[in-house]
C-alpha cells in the first residue's frame, strides 16, 4: 500500500512542478496548512472525501487515486532506518544530539509523558539573515501524560 501512495505522491509533485505551483498555493486551494497538505500529498496523511476530490481536480487524478488519498497511510516514508538524504539526515542528527535534552526539558516542564504527533501543528518559513537565510521550523503538539493504572 505504501508503494501506491508513494507513487501517487511522485505524480502529484510532478504535476505541481509542471503547473509551477508552490505548496503554499496548493494549500490555499485546499484550505489547509502547507505542511499538512504536503504530507497528505506525499502519502503520510489521509484526506477527507471532499479534500481528496478537490485534490483530484487540481492534479487530474483518477477515481482510484482519489480513493487512495482517503485511505489511512502506513506512516513513515523513509527507505532506511538511518536516513541517507543529507537534509533528512540533519533531522536525525538533531534527534541524536538533542533528543535526550528535549526529553529531559519536556519532562521537567510537563511531567512524564510525550508530545503528540497526532494533535500536532508545524510551520516552516524562511528567516532572512545577513549570514545566509535560515530555516525556521515551529512545532506544537499536545502533551499526553502517561496513564497510571
Amino acid at each position: 500500500m505504501n508503494e501506491a501512495k508513494t507513487a501517487l505522491g511522485a505524480k502529484i509533485v510532478a504535476a505541481k512542478k509542471q503547473k509551477k505551483w508552490t505548496w503554499d498555493e496548493v494549500a490555499e486551494k485546499l484550505g489547509y496548512s502547507k505542511v499538512w497538505v504536503c504530507a497528505a500529498c506525499l502519502g503520510q496523511m489521509s484526506m477527507t472525501p471532499e479534500t481528496a476530490e478537490k485534490t483530484g481536480l487540481l492534479f487530474d487524478l483518477s477515481p482510484e487515486e482519489i480513493a487512495l488519498l482517503q485511505e489511512p497511510p502506513y506512516r513513515g516514508s523513509l527507505p532506511t532506518a538511518v536516513p541517507t538524504d543529507p537534509l533528512i539526515y540533519r533531522f536525525y542528527e538533531l534527534i541524536s544530539v538533542y533528543g535526550t535534552t528535549w526529553k529531559e526539558l519536556i519532562h521537567e516542564e510537563f511531567g512524564d509523558g510525550i508530545m503528540s504527533a497526532i494533535d500536532f501543528d508545524m510551520t516552516l518559513e524562511r528567516q532572512p539573515d545577513q549570514k545566509g537565510d535560515r530555516v525556521k521550523i515551529g512545532m506544537t503538539g499536545k502533551f499526553l501524560a502517561y496513564k497510571r493504572y
